[in-house]
Parts: C-alpha cells; structure tokens; sequence
C-alpha cells in the first residue's frame, strides 16, 4: 500500500503475471494460477483479498453476491481466465466488479494464451471532458 500509485501497482501485478505464466505456461486449470500468484504476490509484498465477496444491490435491496479473483490492495480488480480467448462479457464482468467495489481499475488476465494476455480495464463514464 502506501504511496505506491495506480499504474505502478498494475504494472507490478502484471509482472507478477507474467512470472507466473513464464514458470507454468499455458495448459493448467485457473485455480492452479490463482494460487500461483497468490505466491508472487506475496513475495513481492502486494495485499490482496482473494475471492472476495462482495454484495450486489437493487433499488437498496441485496439481490446477489460476486466473488472476485483478487482485490489487490483494495484499488485494482484482479480477473483471471484459462479460456482461448476473452469475449466482451468477460470485460463487462470486470466493470461490473469494479462498480460493486468502487475501485477505478482492472486487470483481465488469461493464462491459457502464448504469450499471456493482459487487459487492462477502466470504468465506464458518461462522456463529459
């Protein structure tokens, strides 16, 4: 945490990822990655909350709960995927996270691909700049 910034952390965890997928390659199952860079994480001592739930509310009435791969030190959305190849509701899922957890940034990563595929997510605004 302290004063490290939002772009430095997503490019520490994008290391991270990279390592991860440098050492085990494509070909296991997400859970295999997901503890994996639980591991790098740790090394490089980076707080995190892993499957995280959070509650998901309707007209003030909770109507569900989601479970995030990852909270990296409470600012970045952290998605990992073991798919061919990502698919827009797979970034509609990060932005949904990203909305339930007030954060403004995300990271979609897939382990299945060479090399890795990292993609990084901002929220949605009305456009008014």
């Amino acid at each position: 945490m302290g004063s490290i910034n939002n772009q430095e952390l997503t490019s520490k965890i994008i290391a991270a990822a990279i390592e991860v997928h440098r050492t085990l390659g494509p070909g296991f199952l997400e859970s295999i990655y997901e503890e994996a860079l639980c591991v790098e994480l740790n090394s490089m001592g980076i707080t995190y909350e892993r499957q995280k739930p959070v509650e998901v509310f309707y007209r003030e009435k909770m109507v569900g709960e989601h479970r995030l791969d990852f909270l990296v030190e409470k600012t970045v959305v952290v998605e990992l995927k073991a798919i061919k190849a990502f698919e827009n509701i797979h970034y509609s899922t990060v932005r949904s996270y990203m909305k339930a957890t007030q954060v403004e940034s995300g990271l979609l990563l897939n382990f299945a691909t060479m090399p890795l595929t990292i993609k990084r997510v901002g929220r949605e605004y009305n456009n008014t700049e």
